[in-house]
């Protein structure tokens, strides 16, 4: 069992790649919608937050949890794996978690020309996570972040498809154009869901689909690490949230294209 957690809608798109890379695999998925956004949050909130969902999702039977959250990547992941883990995975039962933060950067610093521009919350923008991520892959790269923080609210409420926001992203792309980008990281699981609109933006950069990479860098993670997969060739897929208000529900749904059964629960 894997567990995939997010603030809210956002890592329902990685969910959806994931079950396309490895469609026998089982899965709990849990977003805190009763907190999100996370972006504005401070680290120690962040961190308290995320352990909390780690805890539920290691009780359900979840070996490995994925943190469908960059900002809660960026904020807690590290953390978590130094002074959480130890305390619970033993030889007999070993227990991870990972984030989505890395195999992006991997990805893009093979395929970047130089110039990398990254929007996503202002918490995963001023951790500056991924700038460090980029350095150390030992490329020459030029950076340039942009805080989006308007664009999760907006999408969780239903908006991505709206003239407002397609005005805001203008606003928001403009300074990274002008900076001649040549790749865009979409440092938010939420921004998927208006990948084609930026796109169409940003006509010569290249944009990929994190959640696609995250759910290829998965699938290469359980093949060198058989002991977190649980191939039975029977998937089951649990679904649960913080808060259950009827706009998550409709837009899980259509994203999902696909009935859910959605429980609310307390950390």
């Amino acid at each position: 069992m894997i567990g995939i957690f997010d603030s809210g809608l956002g890592g329902l798109t990685v969910l959806k790649e994931i079950r396309k890379q490895i469609p026998d695999e089982s899965y709990i998925y849990l977003g805190d919608t009763l907190h999100v956004p996370y972006g504005n949050r401070s680290d120690e909130a962040v961190y308290d937050l995320t352990k909390k969902a780690c805890d539920f999702l290691f009780k359900r039977g979840c070996r490995l949890i994925i943190l469908a959250c960059n900002t809660a990547t960026a904020k807690a992941l590290r953390r978590l794996q130094q002074e959480y883990l130890p305390n619970i995975s033993t030889a007999d039962n070993k227990l991870n978690i990972l984030g989505v933060i890395r195999p992006v950067v991997e990805f893009v610093a093979q395929k970047s020309a130089g110039r990398v521009g990254v929007i996503g919350t202002r918490g995963t923008v001023n951790s500056g996570a991924y700038v460090v991520e980029l350095k150390n892959q030992k490329v020459d790269l030029e950076f340039f972040q942009q805080a989006t923080p308007l664009l999760v609210p907006l999408i969780e409420e239903g908006w991505a498809d709206s003239i407002e926001i397609d005005s805001i992203l203008d606003k928001y792309l403009e300074p990274l154009k002008e900076k001649k980008i040549d790749t865009l990281i979409l440092g938010c699981t939420h921004y998927p869901i208006l990948i084609d609109k930026i796109r169409s933006k940003l006509p010569d950069c290249l944009v990929p689909n994190p959640s696609e990479i995250v759910a290829n860098s998965l699938k290469d993670y359980l093949s060198r690490h058989p002991e977190y997969a649980e191939a039975s060739g029977e998937q089951v897929v649990k679904y649960f949230v913080t808060d259950l208000a009827e706009n998550f529900q409709i837009l899980a749904e259509q994203f999902l294209k696909e009935k859910i059964n959605i429980n609310k629960v307390e950390l």
